[in-house]
């Protein structure tokens, strides 16, 4: 590094400070002029080089040269007599030439750079892999495919020898014979190669190394594998076409038939010796030609109207082009039958009509509450359904939140459009910013042709619910705040708003006042959402609707695990009501089934003991523990048997002496046996006593 002091920031000691800032091998310490003003001592502060009216000043400096640039002859004596024998002091004419020479230099590197890369660039986006020696037969290039192939590292293999570390690869044969070696059949692991080695010579004719050239050859045979087989695909095609039940008829670039199968001529009466070979109208009883319109405007046309055959069967007819390597060769059409359409266009009204059911499938009904925080909810929410503001539904994990959007979306005038459920805490932010507002063709790597539309727009005309809104970023806030103020929403990778008129309600468990306050909830947004404020109650300020609570679940649960539970005792009660329920009516919920679980199938009642809450020793209570007793079953003699075997073996026992009793008559024996006859079912299956 050379440590550089410039006398003079007129004219020359400026193009010397901006020649020398850009080279890496010149470090200016400084610049030395009486002017402070002097635009080489303005370039110097810009550029952050300390400046100063003298060389006595930089006396400390460690400096490998002083360039004076003032060419006064006095300056350079008295220059020179300040400094040490180590520092030269050049002429300013000097240093001009020497600044040439290292600008070419730096050039002339720059350029070597620039070629080598891309020959680097172009060695390595060829197919076939290549390896080359020098003429001491060290490795001086290998290159991506050759990495691919042999499955070793460049770094790892330049500067070995070649004959060490891949003998296979014969290039010190080729560099000591100086014969090529072509169209060489060689397996390289599982992979057939072919390869060609040269010796590479000098403008004297003398060896100077050797190169390799090889290329995978399965990927040849395997294309002349799908060759063969094309015929077969064919026939393959023309088979799976022949069996569809649509009809379908195809016609060439120039509108003549070409095909059509066995589908389209019961539909329409016309064989192939009426199609085949004829203009694409022939087939036309009524209408235009939907083919030729294709092939004229190579676009698809969809649900035309039109007759056809000369039964005049009235169809509805898709049509699209037929493009190959982008170029047009022909036309498919699918033809249906308005009759079938009518048909299908009912049953999917009636499957619309079943999934608006299924998607919001809450209502009021289903929300259980009779304290005063709960009915004040309850009615607040009630309200909100007759508008279309937003809702903003607050309250702890587990109170509630999603039954209450449901039921007020089924009580609002939108309760037979999309109801549209999105848990903003279970997608990333970037999944999340594509499945909301959707995305445009090319928007992204591996972006849906044509596009996909967003939850927003999916929900327009009906409602969509945000759960978990104060887990969004603040970048996905700023989005949903635009819909909620402008109604419209921008695509992914698109440039045109889209109007959206759906309804929003959010709900989260987050304090989002303090959030505001912490930088992580946008508070415009936070006045947006706080429209409807609606604060589900926890649990634990409701514990008298407990009981009706658990006896919805119990009739629940019921159905769904096949018992015949039918109440809680009064001590199970109490014990539920003194627990504090923080998981509230989630809780509660799993609470009351993995009691009925752990029930015997004679048991109806439940009682303290079947209850299981994790949280009573945070809430003060003291679990206790019941004995259950053990009935006393003998072993056999012999080697003794695993529980599951043993209660396994005492219940087919006793589920044949049942049997015995009710002569077969199963609905019987589930009475005396205390549970339902499903169940009863499913144990004969399992014991193999069908």
């Amino acid at each position: 590094m050379i440590y550089a002091l410039i006398v003079g920031a007129g004219r020359g000691g400026t193009a010397m400070l901006r020649a020398f800032h850009d080279l890496s091998s010149v470090s200016v310490i400084g610049v030395v002029d009486i002017d402070e003003q002097a635009p080489g001592m303005v370039l110097a502060r810009e550029f952050g080089i300390r400046t100063g009216r003298s060389v006595e000043e930089f006396a400390s400096e460690q400096i490998t040269v002083v360039f004076e640039a003032t060419g006064d002859r006095q300056a350079y004596e008295a220059i020179r007599g300040h400094l040490s024998e180590r520092t030269a002091l050049i002429p300013g004419e000097v240093a001009n030439f020497m600044m040439r020479l290292l600008l070419e230099k730096e050039g002339l590197i720059h350029e070597l750079t620039i070629t080598n890369q891309k020959l680097g660039v172009v060695l390595n986006s060829t197919h076939d892999a290549m390896i080359a020696i020098n003429d001491q037969g060290i490795i001086t290039l290998f290159n991506a495919a050759a990495e691919r192939l042999s499955g070793e590292r460049a770094d790892e293999m330049i500067g070995e020898l070649a004959s060490v570390v891949i003998p296979n690869s014969r290039l010190h044969v080729v560099l000591e014979s100086g014969e090529p070696e072509l169209n060489q059949l060689q397996v390289l692991d599982t992979n057939r190669i072919i390869t060609n080695r040269v010796p590479v010579r000098d403008e004297h004719g003398n060896l100077a190394g050797a190169v390799a050239v090889f290329r995978d050859i399965t990927e040849i045979q395997t294309l002349a594998e799908e060759v063969t087989d094309l015929k077969e695909f064919r026939m393959l095609l023309e088979a799976i076409i022949n069996s569809t039940q649509d009809a379908i008829s195809v016609v060439d670039k120039e509108g003549r038939g070409i095909m059509i199968n066995p589908a389209y001529t019961r539909l329409t009466g016309l064989t192939e010796m009426d199609i085949i070979g004829k203009p694409a109208d022939a087939d036309i009883a009524e209408g235009e030609s939907m083919h030729m319109q294709v092939l004229k405007t190579r676009r698809p046309v969809r649900g035309v109207s039109m007759k056809l055959g000369p039964k005049r069967r009235e169809v509805l007819v898709n049509v699209a082009p037929i493009e190959v390597d982008g170029e047009l060769k022909g036309s498919v059409g699918i033809v249906h039958d308005i009759s079938e359409i009518k048909k299908l266009t009912d049953e999917l009204n009636q499957a619309k009509q079943l999934i608006r059911k299924l998607q919001a499938k809450y209502t009021f009904e289903d929300i259980i509450g009779t304290s005063n925080e709960m009915v004040m909810a309850i009615e607040q929410a009630k309200k909100a359904a007759e508008t279309p503001a937003t809702v903003l539904l607050r309250g702890e994990s587990g109170t509630g939140k999603e039954l209450f959007a449901h039921a007020i979306h089924n009580l609002s005038a939108r309760r037979f459009n999309q109801f549209i459920r999105v848990n903003c805490a279970a997608l990333s932010e970037s999944l999340l910013e594509s499945e909301l507002f959707g995305y445009e063709e090319g928007a992204f790597t591996g972006a849906r042709r044509g596009g996909k539309k967003g939850l927003f727009e999916e929900a327009s005309g009906g409602t969509i619910f945000l759960d978990e809104i104060g887990e969004l970023s603040m970048h996905m806030q700023a989005k949903i705040l635009r819909v909620l103020q402008e109604k419209e929403i921008l695509r992914v990778g698109g440039a045109k708003a889209l109007p959206v008129n759906a309804r929003v309600i959010a709900a989260t468990n987050v304090n989002l006042e303090r959030a505001i306050q912490q930088g992580q909830f946008r508070e415009d947004l936070y006045y947006r959402l706080n429209v409807l404020p609606i604060i589900i109650p926890p649990m634990r300020y409701r514990k008298g609707d407990i009981e009706t609570i658990s006896h919805r679940l119990i009739a629940k649960f019921n159905e769904e695990y096949g018992r015949k539970v039918e109440l809680i005792s009064p001590s199970a009660l109490v014990r539920m009501r003194d627990y504090s329920w923080p998981g509230n009516v989630r809780e509660l919920e799993n609470a009351i089934g993995r009691a009925m679980i752990q029930m015997k199938f004679t048991e109806t009642v439940i009682e303290p003991h079947h209850l299981i809450l994790y949280g009573e020793a945070a809430s003060g209570v003291k679990e206790t523990t019941l004995p259950v007793p053990v009935a006393a079953f003998h072993e056999p003699e012999g080697e003794l048997q695993t529980l599951d075997d043993v209660v396994g073996r005492a219940e087919r026992q006793h589920l044949e002496l049942v049997l015995q009793k009710t002569k077969g008559n199963k609905t019987e024996a589930a009475k005396l046996l205390g549970i339902a006859v499903r169940s009863l079912y499913y144990k004969l299956e399992k014991y193999g006593m069908q």
